[in-house]
């Protein structure tokens, strides 16, 4: 073998080489950068339990009694998103409570009146404004029970509900200043409306045409009252008119005679005068119209639906009867319509009740 032949040898065999040691090398590489995905989720999982703490050293777990655990439907119902109707109701108070034009028929003070008119559930934190003729009586056997008087609402006996002494419901104005002043800031506060004409034929009806029994005087002491100062037919022998009626409730002095009356008037003065709603902040007003909506929702954002139910509405009871309104209007002055409506007229406004046009035009 020559020189040259050898040379040649060697310098194939050192490319030989050269090309295998190329080749490890970027095997290697290649190796390091694209490890196998799932060797990697292995390492990644044996390096968080060799990190975890030993289940011995956790916190432990505070138990709660099995009455108090709260339950996925307890947690959801206890702070519920508050419908849009219902929040557009408590704006447009605070937008009409802010129009000088109508301070004199949007306030009032809360005075003994008002807070006579409050009912109390301390065990549940609620406050119940009563504004007769609109199905109080059956929010009030509502409390009752929640008061825990009476197991349920179905054995309260009628005579019951109104009795103050046997009822259970404390009114607000049995606590002291700074009493009042605590339940008014942190509890629930609610009250229910109706359109503010047809709660004064409601109250008519229910007080002066089929009065009961056990309230004679509104037919035998406050009827002949508003006779003697308000007919103007002297010779008209008939029982009280609902004209009577308008005409008493329209007259801008009418006040002394509702001080002879007492609070006998609470069944038709204006809500304004009943519950404050420019001087309360309530959490949520009710619509009787709308009532089989509302009260399940009322319930619900006060935290007792779990506990209790509103009685059954008979159906179309709640619904704005304009016939009805229409018939017992028929026939009195536009004069005295028009001033009944100017002393209701805070109440349309404050609660979204349509001026009725129909009657005073």
């Amino acid at each position: 073998m020559t020189p040259d032949t050898m040379h040649h040898q060697w310098l194939l065999l050192a490319a030989c080489f050269w090309v295998v040691f190329m080749f490890m090398v970027a095997s290697k590489f290649l190796t390091l950068t694209f490890k196998d995905p799932e060797v990697f989720s292995a390492e990644q999982e044996l390096l968080f339990l060799a990190t975890k703490p030993e289940l011995g050293n956790l916190p432990e777990e505070k138990h709660l009694p099995e009455e108090l655990k709260p339950t996925g439907d307890m947690l959801s119902a206890s702070r519920p998103a508050q419908p849009l109707v219902y929040s557009e109701r408590l704006e447009l108070i605070r937008s009409v409570c802010q129009d000088d034009s109508l301070k004199n028929l949007s306030h009032t003070a809360v005075s003994k009146f008002v807070l006579d008119r409050i009912f109390v559930c301390d065990k549940h934190k609620i406050l119940f404004c009563q504004t007769p003729k609109v199905g109080n009586t059956q929010w009030k056997k509502v409390l009752i029970v929640l008061n825990g008087a009476f197991p349920s609402i179905e054995e309260i006996p009628e005579n019951v509900v109104h009795d103050h002494e046997k009822n259970g419901l404390p009114r607000l104005s049995s606590f002291s200043d700074a009493e009042v002043q605590r339940r008014l800031k942190t509890y629930f506060k609610f009250f229910i409306v109706r359109d503010p004409f047809e709660r004064l034929i409601s109250a008519f009806k229910d007080k002066f045409v089929h009065n009961p029994r056990f309230e004679p005087w509104y037919r035998h002491e406050i009827a002949p009252g508003i006779i003697r100062k308000y007919r103007r037919n002297r010779t008209e022998t008939r029982g009280i008119q609902f004209e009577d009626f308008v005409r008493y409730l329209g007259d801008p002095n009418h006040r002394w005679l509702d001080l002879q009356f007492g609070d006998h008037i609470i069944h038709w003065v204006t809500y304004v005068e009943l519950c404050a709603p420019c001087e309360i902040k309530y959490s949520v007003i009710g619509h009787h119209e709308t009532l089989e909506e509302d009260a399940p929702y009322i319930l619900q954002a006060a935290g007792i639906d779990h506990l209790v139910s509103y009685p059954t509405i008979p159906p179309g009871i709640t619904m704005y009867n304009k016939s009805k309104v229409e018939h017992y209007f028929l026939g009195i002055s536009k004069r005295d319509i028009r001033r009944l409506y100017a002393r209701f007229e805070g109440d349309f406004k404050l609660f979204g009740y349509q001026k009725p046009e129909f009657l005073l035009n």
